[in-house]
């Protein structure tokens, strides 16, 4: 099984976050697992090769 680190907060009654993979592209849910549940269809849109130009955040080894 693959994982993926998610950037999350609570705003009011709602919790909103983003993959770190890809913080373009945010969610939300009224719990933390709506969030999560959210967070998995985006991870399988993203990855589904149908949107077109998906920004990503990659590490680059520089030294």
């Amino acid at each position: 099984m693959k994982t993926m680190k998610y950037v999350y907060w609570q705003d009011e009654n709602m919790w909103l976050g983003y993959l770190e993979e890809y913080p373009d592209y945010w969610t939300q849910g009224e719990t933390i697992k709506e969030l999560e549940d959210n967070l998995r269809d985006i991870s399988r849109e993203l990855t589904s090769g149908n949107i077109p130009n998906v920004r990503m955040v990659a590490e680059l080894e520089v030294a």
